[in-house]
């Protein structure tokens, strides 16, 4: 304890901030990340099984869900923060805070993961389609117990890396009052040049990585066959 008050004495004085800080981060990734998997993942399913070739293909379908996607992914994570606030103040009744912030998050990972989706399940051999389709399966029992459940590693892989991803939108969020871990370090560590706060969230945002990526691998290895 007296190593850590050295190292980081503005932040020992604000613990319970720090601490606050930290499980906002948590939840805002927790239920951001929640939302985000089953939509993107729905998204990313119907992405690959309408597009020409695909196993309910709807050429015009998955062109205009192809775009919308795009368009979200071009947009900056902060201006996508500032022009979703009208909506964010209607659905959570507030634009700052925890609660303001999963909106813009959701809104934010859902296309980037639904690509990752997209790109799983293109991994998968198609001669595995094509036996399921020989022995009568039809489009929905295909996708569920043979592009899904075949795809579990790579899909894994794509979780992770949206939720590493995830993370790091939610320390940009904080950059306007978005709470966390963000907002501690810009709120402390820069507006009040007190940098070891910058650096105590710095380190904590890097733990959270490699914990999830660490998960993710042994998911990954779990799952590998």
């Amino acid at each position: 304890m007296n190593i850590l008050t050295t190292l980081f004495p503005n932040t020992m004085d604000k613990l319970p901030q720090f601490t606050e800080s930290i499980l906002q981060t948590l939840q805002m990734v927790a239920l951001a990340g929640a939302v985000s998997f089953g939509i993107g993942l729905v998204f990313g399913v119907v992405l690959t099984v309408t597009r020409r070739g695909g196993l309910l293909a709807h050429p015009l379908f998955y062109s205009v869900l192809d775009k919308l996607i795009n368009i979200f992914r071009s947009i900056p994570f902060v201006i996508l923060l500032t022009a979703l606030l009208p909506l964010t103040r209607a659905v959570v009744g507030t634009a700052i805070g925890t609660r303001g912030a999963i909106i813009p998050l959701i809104f934010g990972t859902v296309p980037f993961f639904s690509r990752q989706v997209e790109a799983a399940l293109a991994e998968l051999d198609p001669g595995l389609i094509e036996a399921a389709q020989s022995m009568g399966d039809g489009p929905w029992e295909i996708i569920f117990k043979v592009c899904l459940r075949e795809s579990i590693p790579a899909l894994a892989r794509a979780t992770t890396i949206t939720t590493i991803s995830l993370i790091g939108l939610t320390a940009m969020a904080g950059a306007i009052g978005g709470g966390g871990l963000g907002n501690f370090a810009i709120m402390w560590g820069h507006q009040r040049q007190q940098t070891d706060c910058t650096y105590a969230a710095m380190i904590v945002i890097l733990a959270l990585v490699f914990a999830v990526q660490a998960i993710g691998n042994w998911i990954i290895r779990k799952t590998t066959h």
